[in-house]
């Protein structure tokens, strides 16, 4: 992205934007030819924004150290009901919010200007997929028991090639496509069963991507633990709020008001199949393996690995890490609800939103450091670490903040978005 482009508000998650919010002004420079973003006044920096993705960091963080359940009731813990799989869910719906404003906002972009979006998407993608296959190399076992956390990185680069496509379309038509992929994603891994290219890498590595290409694949885009096309459905939602007036207080009130409203329909009507259609039966004759405490334990904790395929009725039930559709309609309306809380929290007492802001601003950095920290093994069995990678993480973006700005992989990524834009938009301007 060029320099004028991330003033108007924060750019995707990971993709080096600013930090110091801009004064208003007006907007910079002329169109290229094609271009469909109207000349206009400049706005205020959307710090909600990156306030609701600090959020999400502290989310990932606490899923990654803090216990799953309680050792003395057996019972989930609190942190685990609250954040598991919906911080992922979180972090790509504030993905396509970046995306939006970093294509033209509510006016996207057309011509050569919309063809430099997209290769400077491509790019990023490519970028941050290359950083979390590096990392995964650092971080030890091949395992779900061994694993000390589940990368997103190398997920989110093809979250953002697949978004590539749907860059030009207004708010409308991303939401329909979301819904799309928020039922064709489950129904495909589904029918496929149990994949027999699943890679048994539960981080995808170098190795892994040139000894089983086609298993790594299927992996990023079915079976792996932030499933592509699955989670394409938060970033249309996420691109297309990224098209609507984010600055105005009632959009801001509808976006918590319709996020609530989506999560109670998913869990109602889950409750009402499950429960009350006879899923629970179909489910627990489905498999002979299956038992009354597996299913309670799937429903409470994810599946093991996969969720089983013997019956269409595991499809009715919400889980975390799980893609079932309302899993997704669920999590969507509770990211929904967040970027609205959080956008409406910035406008009254933005000042106290500043260590989530900060952490928000710079999330690549902080959550690639949580990552390396992690490889230590330190943390097995001691909630303090979550406290100290929390803590680090918010001083550590403060001061850099106010010394710097960009973290510094977000400056390395926009730098390197900027030097593919510019002869793009040139042989446009000639």
């Amino acid at each position: 992205m060029t320099d004028d482009q991330h003033r108007t508000a924060p750019q995707a998650p990971w993709s080096g934007t600013p930090t110091t919010p801009p004064a208003v002004g007006t907007d910079p420079g002329p169109a290229a030819p094609g271009d469909a973003r109207p000349a206009g006044p400049r706005r205020p920096r959307l710090i909600g924004i990156d306030a609701a993705r600090g959020f999400a960091l502290i989310g990932m963080i606490s899923i990654h150290i803090m216990p799953m359940w309680d050792p003395e009731t057996f019972e989930p813990t609190a942190q685990w009901t609250v954040f598991a799989g919906r911080s992922a869910a979180l972090f790509a719906l504030l993905a396509g919010v970046g995306l939006a404003f970093s294509s033209g906002g509510r006016h996207p972009h057309g011509g050569r200007t919309m063809t430099a979006d997209r290769v400077g998407v491509a790019v990023r993608a490519l970028l941050i997929a290359l950083l979390g296959l590096s990392i995964n190399h650092v971080l030890p076992g091949n395992t779900p028991d061994d694993v000390p956390a589940f990368n997103i990185l190398v997920y989110y680069g093809v979250f953002f090639l697949l978004a590539i496509p749907f860059l030009h379309l207004r708010a409308r038509s991303l939401f329909a496509w979301a819904a799309g992929f928020m039922v064709a994603g489950p129904v495909l891994l589904h029918l496929l069963g149990e994949a027999p290219l699943s890679s048994e890498q539960y981080n995808p590595t170098f190795t892994s991507l040139l000894a089983e290409p086609g298993a790594t694949l299927v992996q990023l885009l079915l079976t792996g633990t932030f499933p592509a096309l699955s989670y394409m459905a938060y970033l249309l939602v996420g691109l297309g709020i990224g098209r609507l007036d984010l600055h105005e207080g009632r959009t801001q009130a509808l976006l918590l008001a319709f996020g609530v409203m989506l999560a109670a329909i998913a869990w109602l009507v889950s409750w009402v199949l499950v429960f009350q259609a006879g899923g629970y039966e179909g489910m627990l004759w489905s498999e002979d393996w299956v038992t009354r405490e597996a299913i309670s334990d799937t429903m409470i904790y994810g599946p093991d690995e996969e969720l089983p395929t013997g019956s269409w009725w595991w499809l009715a039930i919400i889980a975390p890490y799980t893609s079932t559709p309302l899993t997704l309609l669920s999590a969507t309306g509770t990211a929904v609800a967040a970027v609205g809380f959080f956008l409406i929290l910035a406008r009254g007492v933005g000042q106290w939103v500043l260590p989530l802001s900060a952490m928000g601003s710079m999330t690549l950095t902080l959550y690639s450091l949580h990552l390396l920290a992690l490889s230590l093994e330190l943390h097995y069995d001691q909630p303090a670490w979550f406290v100290i990678h929390v803590a680090v993480a918010a001083a550590l973006a403060l001061v850099w903040r106010q010394l710097f700005g960009q973290g510094p992989l977000e400056r390395a990524v926009a730098e390197a978005v900027r030097a593919v834009r510019r002869p793009v938009l040139a042989r446009g301007t000639r």
